[in-house]
């Protein structure tokens, strides 16, 4: 079957008209007209004047219909694939190709077509019968970071004590004097024994190097004895900070080493700031791992000093992802004159500053995630049974005046939300401002959306809000969740169908490095609902997989505005395209998890080819 060839303004194909259908030129041609009062031999010399005439105009016009029908050679020529555009056509053939010239798809279609673009200089991709599909993005990421936890210790997958301790101890060995031991993303829910670790479990094996090593969330953090000397952190003292709280033993007041949401930062800030060489260095890493994965697009939750190497990658012409970026702030009002600003100047291509990232919680696996009513599982003595706002959002007034501030300033919004309260309050907020200013489509976000109170789900679609979710989080709390919240609040939790259901743009990332920046580890969480335990968690929840794919795809350019550029496959569109050696599409869903990329593309450039 011919596919219809659609081209571009600059395509510079000409076009032949035809006769209309059931019109044939000739005998019985209602379009043929005599000139009246003429007598047999007089026509017969008007007609052979006139097929004369056009002979002769058809020799003259012959070079000049040949150029019409040229079409300009393409810098590259996909072909021989299963082209899933994005697009809602399931009663037409897939297309086998596309052509791209610059940055941008000006034709799609057969692969016979299409091969009329190539020329000498023709890229010439062969997918080899394989699945093609529009760019992944990552909607929640925070890149840079990721980039160093790539060559940091990681005890994601550390099965018990013994193991964590060996791990720690190895890495501590060759550490120089003074130099910090960074890294974890530890989890304790899967061990035998679900401890959770102390600074007394680690002294004998890092003495004097100090050591922050994050809970898998980011919102906790293990210290050692030396780490809280620098920070002046001991038995007397001192209190909780705003927001975050020192874990200390009941009996003797002693720090245990575990530090929650704001008082990390009690050590955090005492730990040396990556160099800007350093961070570039970290970029390069996360794009090339990135890339490797099929993603060509990411939103980041972004640091001050992330920006700057982002903005020297993109003037440099070293970037290989799209990145939209939030900078993450705790008082958005420092920021907001600024950020407007630069968001408004922006034009480039593959980096684009949308707004501001705020926080306004913890996180379930830390009980720092703010609720309507107590943890079924909070201790009796706990100074937080529903969890803490954070600064930014614990004085209503302040919070309500920054978001009404942003919104009027045509930034788009983008806030950390976990528990059902949290939720709650933030689209209450977004609600507020954007009738106040009477914002049209901000598509603001809510960054999570993990637990919410099933009144709250319909209000997404109503007010336009965007919830931008993680599903293999889903995987992770599905071992614990119940046992914190009880059966009856997971009816809002992770819901993904329900949420789709009600009408609301949902789009997937992964919060990397918090877990795998794997799309297709993500899309498995999200269709087959298995937790870390390989147990079956709220399936009732799942989506199909052509569902969870476009929210790795087709719906993230939505949530940023961009789906005139991004997104679908399709002319005038970027050329951003994916080449799997797996068909997510037709595979057996339990072998989501498995699928590999062969290569990726983004503007037209192969940035990833998978050795053989």
């Amino acid at each position: 079957m011919r596919f219809k060839r659609i081209a571009t303004n600059n395509d510079e194909r000409g076009s032949v008209h035809a006769p209309s259908p059931g019109v044939h030129a000739g005998r019985g041609d209602p379009r043929r007209h005599d000139p009246p009062d003429m007598n047999v031999r007089a026509r017969g010399v008007f007609r052979a004047t006139c097929v004369a005439l056009c002979a002769i105009s058809a020799l003259v016009n012959a070079p000049f219909a040949s150029a019409q029908l040229e079409v300009r050679k393409a810098d590259l020529i996909l072909i021989n694939g299963r082209i899933w555009t994005g697009a809602a056509h399931p009663d037409e053939p897939e297309p086998t190709a596309l052509a791209v010239i610059g940055d941008s798809i000006v034709e799609i279609g057969s692969d016979m077509d299409i091969r009329q673009r190539q020329g000498a200089d023709t890229l010439v991709l062969d997918a080899n019968g394989r699945r093609v599909i529009p760019g992944i993005t990552d909607s929640h990421t925070h890149l840079i970071s990721g980039g160093f936890q790539l060559v940091r210790l990681n005890l994601r997958d550390v099965h018990g004590r013994d193991e964590f301790l060996k791990a720690v101890g190895d890495s501590t060995k060759n550490k120089k004097k003074g130099e910090w031991l960074l890294g974890g993303r530890w989890s304790v829910e899967s061990w035998k024994n679900p401890e959770a670790p102390r600074a007394t479990w680690i002294d004998p094996v890092t003495g004097e190097t100090p050591v922050f090593l994050s809970r898998m969330d980011g919102h906790e953090a293990l210290v050692n004895s030396a780490a809280l000397k620098l920070a002046g952190i001991d038995k007397s003292g001192p209190p909780d900070p705003a927001g975050g709280e020192i874990e200390r033993d009941p009996s003797t007041h002693e720090p245990t080493g575990i530090l929650k949401e704001s008082a990390m930062d009690l050590v955090h800030n005492k730990i040396p700031e990556p160099s800007t060489k350093e961070r570039s260095e970290a970029l390069v890493r996360a794009m090339r791992y990135a890339n490797s994965l099929g993603i060509t697009s990411i939103h980041d939750m972004s640091q001050l000093a992330d920006l700057e190497v982002f903005k020297k990658a993109d003037a440099a012409g070293t970037l290989t992802l799209r990145i939209t970026s939030y900078l993450s702030a705790d008082d958005w009002s420092k920021h907001i004159g600024e950020v407007a600003k630069t968001h408004l100047g922006m034009d480039s291509k593959l980096l684009y500053l949308a707004g501001l990232k705020g926080f306004m919680d913890g996180s379930l696996g830390s009980r720092t995630a703010y609720m309507f009513e107590p943890f079924a599982d909070a201790a009796p003595n706990s100074p937080y049974p529903r969890g803490q706002l954070t600064p930014f959002a614990a004085s209503a007034d302040s919070f309500q005046r920054q978001v009404i501030d942003a919104d009027a300033k045509g930034l788009q919004l983008a806030v950390h939300a976990i528990g059902d309260q949290a939720n709650h309050l933030l689209l209450d907020a977004y609600e507020a401002a954007t009738k106040k200013n009477e914002t049209k489509n901000p598509r603001h976000r809510v960054e999570h959306a993990q637990h919410l109170a099933v009144d709250d789900i319909p209000r997404f679609a109503k007010l336009g809000v965007v919830a931008s979710m993680q599903p293999y989080h889903k995987a992770d709390d599905g071992r614990y969740a119940e046992k914190a919240l009880g059966s009856d609040r997971l009816k809002g939790s992770y819901a993904f169908r329900q949420l789709v259901d009600a009408g609301a743009l949902v789009i997937f990332g992964s919060d990397w490095p918090v877990v795998t920046l794997n799309p297709f580890e993500g899309m498995d969480s999200a269709v087959n609902a298995k937790t870390l335990a390989n147990e079956v968690w709220l399936p009732s929840h799942s989506l199909k997989t052509v569902e969870a794919l476009r929210a790795y795809t087709v719906l993230p350019p939505r949530a940023i505005h961009r789906e005139a550029t991004l997104g679908i496959l399709e002319v005038p569109k970027f050329a951003d395209f994916v080449i799997l050696k797996d068909d997510p599409l037709t595979i057996s869903p339990d072998r989501l998890a498995k699928v590999r990329v062969a290569q990726t593309v983004i503007g037209g450039k192969v940035v990833f080819t998978a050795p053989e």
